[in-house]
């Protein structure tokens, strides 16, 4: 950020005298445009990727670490940053095939697994990258969206695509988005960057490893979002400092921490950021949790029925009441049926959002189960765009039409 900006927020929250500035900047699923504390990691990146400044493609490389290592945030910043300086060449060229030797066109996307999950959104989502015009949601078909790639793709013009996510449940992975190159016959002119927690099965690329934050590092990175989002001294040093030596390299979790925090002390009208707020945000990341962005990725109404399981279980634990029992109470508040809340919460307990907990019992046959929320429960709350005040729906449909959110997810 620049020191215009930096001095307009901090005139601004003088004279509203308010805490929190910006919101986004304090999010956990937002990406800054430079990553902090990941020199090294970048260096070695680049250094794979060095043959695009030859007007060549690069080979394989997979981007790992652990969640909260910000494997997302280097991928995204950086093909940002690539895509600005060597992808812009000829985007205005519409249909032409031919481009110049010395133009050395090479696009850089980063496609999130999370919400492209179907042979037509992957499409249209490298093509976004690959052409100004814009691509229409609907009314084209994913035939045309596939000659469309391979049309931008001729004449020595070639792309280099990040799949983030590629290893979670229900996401688009590595081997799926190769048989999707290799059906509109591109693959010879992309290369594919795996990125994850773990390299894909059978893997024998390239592989830039993240390890977790250093407690220092942290320090920064906290320090970073918080001097942009929040009012100067909105948080006192020793704050942060515990907070990183809490969040132990886990950048997410830190992050998810802060704005708990941020929001708790907004809410009992502090001008800073107290012991006590800081508590409430450690008290709202569940230990061995998921990542926030893996909520907010959901369709409507799978978002709609976990903030209807969060409300209930910050009056009452749900960990003790069986599944049943909790698709009953939160279909008497919604639209949905039991029957279809009782199978997304299933399904959220099989893509890990909520852990499955077995109860148990003294009667015969099985032990009923219960879930509870492995996300922030008040960061989704504030984050996420279903309301519990909702307008009705088709008993049976599961709203999983397009999934909320940017592609910008920070410390994945």
């Amino acid at each position: 950020m620049n020191l215009r900006n930096r001095i307009d927020r901090r005139r601004s929250a003088r004279g509203d005298r308010q805490l929190v500035v910006d919101r986004e900047h304090l999010s956990p699923t937002v990406h800054r445009s430079e990553p902090v504390g990941r020199g090294p990691a970048l260096e070695q990146l680049l250094d794979v990727l060095e043959p695009v400044f030859d007007g060549q493609l690069p080979p394989p490389v997979a981007v790992v670490g652990p969640q909260g290592s910000g494997t997302s945030a280097l991928v995204f910043a950086l093909f940002g940053a690539l895509n600005d300086r060597l992808g812009d060449v000829d985007r205005s060229f519409g249909t032409t095939t031919r481009a110049s030797p010395s133009e050395h066109v090479t696009w850089f996307a980063h496609v999130d697994g999370r919400r492209v999950d179907s042979e037509f959104a992957f499409y249209r989502a490298v093509l976004s990258v690959l052409s100004r015009e814009p691509v229409p949601e609907s009314g084209i078909g994913t035939d045309d969206l596939r000659e469309r790639v391979e049309r931008r793709l001729r004449g020595g013009r070639r792309a280099v695509v990040a799949i983030d996510h590629h290893d979670e449940p229900e996401t688009l992975t590595y081997g799926r988005v190769r048989d999707l190159l290799e059906s509109a016959g591109v693959a010879d002119r992309v290369t594919a960057v795996p990125v994850g927690r773990q390299v894909p099965d059978d893997w024998d690329g390239a592989t830039v490893s993240l390890p977790a934050y250093r407690s220092h590092e942290l320090v920064d990175v906290i320090t970073d979002r918080a001097s942009t989002g929040m009012a100067a001294g909105g948080i006192d040093h020793e704050s942060v400092r515990d907070l990183a030596e809490w969040a132990d390299g886990n950048a997410h979790d830190a992050l998810a921490a802060l704005f708990v925090a941020a929001v708790a002390a907004e809410a009992d009208g502090a001008d800073r950021i107290a012991d006590r707020h800081v508590d409430r945000g450690r008290a709202d990341v569940p230990p061995d949790g998921v990542h926030l962005d893996r909520a907010l990725a959901l369709s409507e109404n799978r978002q709609r029925v976990l903030a209807h399981l969060v409300a209930l279980d910050e009056k009452r634990s749900t960990a003790g009441t069986p599944i049943g029992d909790l698709a009953a109470e939160i279909a008497a508040r919604s639209s949905l049926t039991t029957g279809t809340v009782k199978r997304f919460l299933y399904e959220l307990a099989e893509r890990g959002v909520l852990e499955r907990i077995r109860i148990e019992s003294n009667g015969s046959g099985r032990n009923p189960s219960a879930v509870a929320p492995l996300v922030p429960a008040t960061a989704f709350r504030q984050l996420t765009d279903a309301s519990l005040e909702e307008s009705p729906r088709s008993n049976d449909t599961d709203g999983s039409t397009e999934p909320r959110g940017s592609t910008d997810t920070a410390g994945s």
